[in-house]
C-alpha cells in the first residue's frame, strides 16, 4: 500500500485504515487515549510495527494463532472496548509446516531447556498439530472468517507483514 485511496472500502474509517497508514505510509503519530483495536500477530522477532503508543492492544503467539488465548480477545473486546482487530501472518513463519520440525523442537527443549527426550516428544505431538499452519495468508484469512462470525459486531481484518521490506499488505478473502 503506497497511498491510502488503497486501502478496502470496509477498512477506511477505521483503526485498521489508521494500522496500514502509519505503518506504510509512515504518516504522523495521533494522540491515542486508549487502545483503538487490537493486533494478533506472530511472536517472531523479525516483525516491528510502526505504531504510536496507545494506538492498539497486542497479542503476539505462534503464528498469530488466538486459538488457546480467546479470551484475551474476547475481553479486549468487552472491557476495552475494541471493535477493530488486525490479524497478521508473516513470510517465512516458524508455525508453517510445523511437524517437519519435530526433530528440531524436541532436541532444543532437552537441550535448551533441560527437558526430557520423552517429554519432549510428548509433549510435542499434543501440542503441534493445534498451533501448526499451512499457508499464513489462507490462515489469517480463514481465522477473521471463523472470528467474525464468533464476534459479529467487531471488524477483522487479515493483513501480511513482509519480513524483506516490512510492509503490511491487506488480504482479501
Amino acid at each position: 500500500m503506497r497511498t491510502r485511496a488503497e486501502v478496502l472500502p470496509h477498512y477506511r474509517g477505521t483503526a485498521v485504515e489508521d494500522l496500514l497508514a502509519y505503518h506504510n505510509l509512515s504518516c504522523p503519530f495521533r494522540s491515542h487515549a486508549q487502545a483503538e483495536m487490537l493486533i494478533a500477530m506472530c511472536m517472531d522477532h523479525r516483525k516491528m510495527l510502526r505504531i504510536p503508543e496507545n494506538f492498539a492492544f497486542i497479542l503476539r503467539t505462534g503464528g498469530g494463532n488466538l486459538r488457546r488465548i480467546e479470551f484475551k480477545l474476547s475481553y479486549a473486546i468487552a472491557v476495552g472496548g475494541v471493535r477493530a482487530v488486525s490479524l497478521i501472518a508473516h513470510n517465512h513463519c516458524g508455525m508453517v509446516e510445523l511437524s517437519r520440525r519435530r526433530d528440531d523442537f524436541v532436541r532444543g527443549l532437552v537441550e535448551n531447556g533441560g527437558w526430557d527426550r520423552r517429554d519432549a516428544e510428548v509433549h510435542f505431538d499434543a501440542s503441534a498439530p493445534e498451533f501448526e499452519i499451512g499457508d499464513p495468508v489462507s490462515f489469517v484469512a480463514q481465522e477473521a472468517q471463523r472470528l467474525s462470525r464468533r464476534y459479529p459486531k467487531v471488524l477483522f481484518a487479515p493483513l501480511h507483514y513482509d519480513v524483506g521490506d516490512g510492509t503490511l499488505t491487506q488480504v482479501v478473502e
